[in-house]
């Protein structure tokens, strides 16, 4: 009898489990062969696309976190999810023509539509009708 089978007592191990990675490896790889993106799907496609994945999904969770802990809110709600996007230049780039529902926009007031700033002893210059 050969050493292939179910039945050589080794513990079954997922792929995901195999490459460290908490995405499922194997749901990909199903995925980008039900999509017909190729004819064929190698070993090593589903692996590294589920490692991208995971990679981009912590780093939006981090930032959001950042953003919800700055609120002091302790959940993530798309709000911070935005925030943390727009804020990450690589990010907002890749996120460019994405919209988040309810994530609002960024904070932002035109400099010309601020008040303007007086001088420092409290005299405003060219006041109309002051003396010279």
């Amino acid at each position: 009898m050969s050493g292939r089978g179910k039945s050589s007592g080794k513990k079954a191990m997922s792929r995901s489990t195999k490459a460290g990675l908490q995405f499922p490896v194997g749901r990909i790889a199903r995925f980008l062969k039900a999509g017909k993106y190729s004819t064929r799907v190698g070993a090593g496609a589903p692996v590294y696309l589920a490692a991208v994945l995971e990679y981009l999904a912590a780093e939006v969770l981090e930032l959001a976190g950042n953003a919800s802990r700055d609120n002091k809110k302790t959940r993530i709600v798309p709000r911070h999810i935005q925030l943390a996007v727009r804020n990450d230049e690589e990010l907002s780039r890749l996120l460019g023509q994405v919209t988040i529902a309810n994530g609002g926009v960024l904070p932002n007031i035109h400099s010309i539509l601020l008040p303007k700033k007086t001088g420092g002893n409290g005299k405003s210059a060219g006041k109309a009708g002051s003396p010279e």
